[in-house]
């Protein structure tokens, strides 16, 4: 799971240096934060910082990915999204 801190950032009309400013930290540091790996209490004060629910720092997992394999007659197909998945179906309405 990703982080989207900077995506944030800019959907607030923030900078970095604002944002660093708010948290009382320098802007090297909260850098170091952003892209390194943020400890949930960084990550609480980033949230804090913005105004957002901590989630919102998350990337959403997109729902619609499909990743998997369906043997049908003793054959494998690959499927790795749903037109895959819809053009199987076809073939095999029949």
């Amino acid at each position: 799971m990703g982080l989207r801190i900077k995506d944030v950032i800019k959907e607030k009309g923030l900078t970095v240096q604002t944002l660093a400013e708010r948290m009382g930290i320098n802007r090297v540091g909260l850098s170091n934060h952003i892209n390194g790996n943020p400890s949930v209490a960084v990550l609480e004060k980033i949230a804090a910082a913005l105004e957002v629910p901590i989630q919102e720092l998350f990337e959403e997992e997109d729902s619609k990915t499909i990743n998997g394999y369906v043997e049908i007659r003793h054959e494998i197909f690959r499927i790795k999204s749903f037109s895959d998945l819809e053009a199987l179906i076809d073939r095999f309405k029949e």
